[in-house]
């Protein structure tokens, strides 16, 4: 089947031109103008519209245990929420439940395959290590997984020591991988929390207070040291302290192969919000910061400290004891509640997969005067070159899978639950009023979301193998 796209104004990472677009079998066949087109083409009108590559979200977490509950999100609701909000694939991390690796691979298929509502692919937690787990580390390229993820904090659960740390990032060097970093200081966290709890504070705003941002800047500096010494590329995920950004620039200023992601929650919000009332709806780790932590991490995001724009998506409902009607069915699942009385029950996570890009547009466009080849870039083409999915994904080229957002930058919106596809009760941008918004969405050629209308279904997404070695951007 062929689909002309025509009208329409195309925006990449470098490029802003008016043209059309011909798609055959998923794939964009050809980009230009007064190309001859068969007759039994299917035409679209984009006229006023920009075409942008659909949105990559390299961190989010669905179905995920946690805290006695699980993330309201699973493969097919979050996946959905990414494509009402401009995201046509994400990838998503696989826990380290058993002893075999590539076993827990196969157990995140079972969950995700048959769900998927977007492209996919996955990261691997490594979480506990040891000779095994070091030789089936290069089995995971087989699998088409080629990142890795450790951990400086959740001491005796996520959390390996340096020396192992140390270990898999020269097997990452050796065999390609990119190792993925979270930064925080889990033995002062662990101090921290006892007092805490000791003293009777036990209110949300504790989580920020108990997780300081110098153990967050003192993880990163301990991280960038092993990619300098193991020769392993590093990526820090949601860096949330202005010092993270200053460790990251200098370490990349002397020739360190380092990386990093920041979130809209930490561009946004302050360690002020988990003191309101209804302060657990922002408790995430690591937590919210400060307001010259905020203007730091934008100051990192527009001269290229910082590459990349992605959520950390992990929803909870506020009240899940109170269900919502999501797919005219009633639902409910236990959130954020089961730590009224004690901060450290709160399930840590936040929505945020569909409200990244309206939100960024709006934010970083509208008011900070980003380019729109900027926020391309931060969204969608950094991330599918640094994970191993450009040109497939990421840009607009011949030969590109068809996924594209047909962005209407004029359309005004009072944001919130009802427009967020996110299953779960709230929404941290309620009553924010947005400029520009994803009028159509499309993943391989087939339009899936239409002013609003969701088109999709459940199993339509495909896993997406990645190669090793990919660029350091």
């Amino acid at each position: 089947m062929l689909t002309l796209i025509y009208g329409g104004t195309i925006f990449t990472s470098s490029d802003q031109y008016a043209a059309d677009i011909l798609i055959e079998d998923e794939k964009i066949k050809l980009i230009g103008n007064n190309f001859p087109v068969p007759e039994n083409v299917e035409r679209i009108d984009a006229t006023g519209l920009l075409i942008l590559p659909g949105g990559i979200d390299v961190h989010t977490h669905f179905d995920l245990p946690m805290f006695k509950t699980v993330s309201s999100d699973d493969h097919y609701t979050g996946h959905k929420a990414a494509a009402f909000g401009g995201t046509t694939t994400v990838i998503d991390f696989v826990p380290q439940m058993s002893n075999s690796l590539l076993q827990d691979v196969d157990q995140w298929h079972a969950k995700a395959d048959h769900k998927a509502a977007v492209d996919f692919s996955f990261h691997m937690n490594i979480t506990r290590f040891d000779n095994q787990i070091a030789a089936e580390i290069p089995r995971l390229i087989g699998e088409g997984i080629t990142t890795l993820k450790v951990f400086t904090a959740y001491n005796n659960t996520l959390r390996l020591n340096d020396g192992d740390i140390f270990k898999v990032m020269r097997i990452a060097a050796k065999e390609g991988f990119l190792t993925m970093m979270h930064a925080e200081n889990g033995d002062v966290i662990e101090v921290l929390v006892e007092e805490a709890l000791a003293q009777g504070h036990v209110s949300p705003v504790w989580h920020a207070r108990t997780r300081p941002a110098w153990g967050a800047v003192e993880a990163v500096a301990r991280g960038i040291s092993f990619s300098a010494q193991s020769g392993a590329p590093l990526y820090i995920v949601h860096m949330n302290v202005a010092g993270e950004v200053d460790q990251l620039a200098y370490a990349r200023a002397k020739g360190v192969q380092v990386m990093g992601e920041t979130c809209p929650q930490y561009l946004l919000f302050t360690e002020s919000n988990l003191a309101l009332p209804d302060g657990a709806k922002w408790v995430c780790s690591p937590p919210m910061r400060s307001e010259a932590d905020n203007r730091r991490l934008w100051q990192g995001l527009s001269d290229g400290t910082i590459q990349v724009l992605a959520t950390d998506h992990c929803a909870f409902f506020y009240d899940g004891t109170q269900p919502i009607r999501y797919e005219n069915q009633d639902i409910a699942i236990p959130g954020k509640e089961l730590g009224k009385d004690d901060f450290t029950l709160i399930p840590n996570g936040l929505p945020g997969v569909g409200d990244r890009l309206p939100i960024f547009w709006t934010e970083g466009i509208g008011k900070r005067h980003f380019s729109i080849n900027k926020f391309v870039e931060l969204t969608a083409t950094n991330p599918a070159k640094i994970f191993g999915l450009y040109p497939q994904k990421g840009t607009i080229l011949p030969g590109s899978d068809a996924d594209l957002v047909f962005w209407d930058a004029d359309q005004q919106i009072t944001y919130g639950t009802k427009w967020s596809q996110q299953r779960t009760d709230y929404n941290l941008y309620e009553g924010w009023h947005l400029e520009g918004y994803p009028r159509k969405v499309m993943l391989r050629g087939k339009i899936i979301m239409n002013q609003q209308e969701w088109l999709g279904k459940a199993g339509q997404g495909k896993f997406i193998k990645r190669s090793p070695f990919a660029p350091v951007m």
